[in-house]
């Protein structure tokens, strides 16, 4: 596989994902990934959602890239420091699906061989086109 999203499993289903060439994950793995000690290519979470919290040290190995979305205000690529949010193309309609929206186009861009910079940049036009339609799948970003 060429990238991986990891969203939640035991610590066997992590290990069989990391042998993806990119592997991202949520924070709110975070047991998991610290049982695992597998390196993430991304950890990939809100900025703004208590239980997504990440910490310096609180994996190891830690993450190559940590991302935090922020919504309207775009997000923290760490490193790189921040990136803007992207205009969007309608009116917001539902806020489901927004952020995991995200992270796949960030796990796809990462795949892709993209760079952290151009990576964020493809998954917050995923994120804002998700926030233009009614629940997951209506609002996807067309190319």
């Amino acid at each position: 596989m060429d990238g991986v999203y990891f969203t939640g499993g035991d610590v066997g289903a992590l290990r069989a994902a990391r042998t993806a060439r990119v592997l991202t994950a949520t924070p709110r793995t975070m047991d998991t990934l610290r049982a695992a000690h597998v390196e993430l290519d991304a950890l990939v979470g809100s900025g703004r959602d208590e239980g997504e919290t990440y910490r310096p040290g609180d994996l190891d190995p830690p993450p190559k890239l940590r991302v935090a979305t922020l919504g309207p205000d775009g997000g923290v690529l760490e490193p790189g420091g921040p990136f803007p949010a992207v205009p969007l193309h309608g009116p917001v309609v539902d806020t489901y699906g927004a952020g995991d929206s995200f992270a796949a186009g960030l796990t796809y861009a990462l795949a892709a061989g993209m760079d952290a910079r151009d990576a964020a940049a493809l998954a917050a036009r995923c994120g804002a086109a998700s926030l233009t339609g009614r629940g997951a799948f209506a609002g996807q970003l067309e190319l």
